[in-house]
C-alpha cells in the first residue's frame, strides 16, 4: 500500500484577516458618522454623506483588495483619513487614532506570525528531508 500525501490546502493569511477585520469595523464606525455629522456638526447632508459613507465605503473596497500587497498602503492611507475626520467630528481624532492603532497592530502581528509561519515549515522541510 502507498502513502497517500494530504492535498494541499492554500493558507489563509492572518495579516489579510485581521487587516480586514479592522477596516470592515472602521467602514461602521465612519458609516455612522454620517448622522453625527449632520445633526451634531451641522454640516450639509450631502457633504456629511459623501465623506462619511464614502469613508466607509473605500474601507470595505480595500477590505476585499487586501490579497495584493499595494492595499495596504491605502489602508494606511484611510487611518489618515478616518483621524483627518476629526476635523468635522471631533471625537474621530481619537476613534480615528484607536482605529490606526489598530490596523497598525493587526498589519504588523500579521506580517510577523507569516515569517515565523514560513519559518516553521522552512525547518520541518528540512527536518523531513533528512
Amino acid at each position: 500500500m502507498s502513502e497517500q500525501n494530504p492535498p494541499v490546502v492554500p493558507e489563509r493569511s492572518p495579516r489579510r484577516g485581521m487587516c480586514a477585520a479592522v477596516l470592515s469595523l472602521e467602514a461602521i464606525t465612519l458609516g455612522l458618522t454620517t448622522p453625527v455629522m449632520i445633526t451634531v456638526g451641522g454640516i450639509a447632508p450631502a457633504t456629511a454623506a459623501s465623506v462619511g459613507l464614502g469613508l466607509a465605503l473605500a474601507c470595505f473596497l480595500v477590505a476585499g483588495m487586501l490579497r495584493k500587497e499595494w492595499a495596504y498602503a491605502l489602508g494606511w492611507v484611510l487611518q489618515i483619513g478616518a483621524i483627518g475626520l476629526g476635523v468635522l467630528v471631533p471625537l474621530m481624532f481619537f476613534l480615528g487614532a484607536v482605529f490606526a492603532l489598530l490596523w497598525g497592530t493587526a498589519y504588523f502581528l500579521g506580517r510577523k506570525i507569516e515569517r515565523e509561519r514560513g519559518a516553521a515549515y522552512a525547518a520541518l522541510g528540512r527536518d523531513q528531508a533528512s
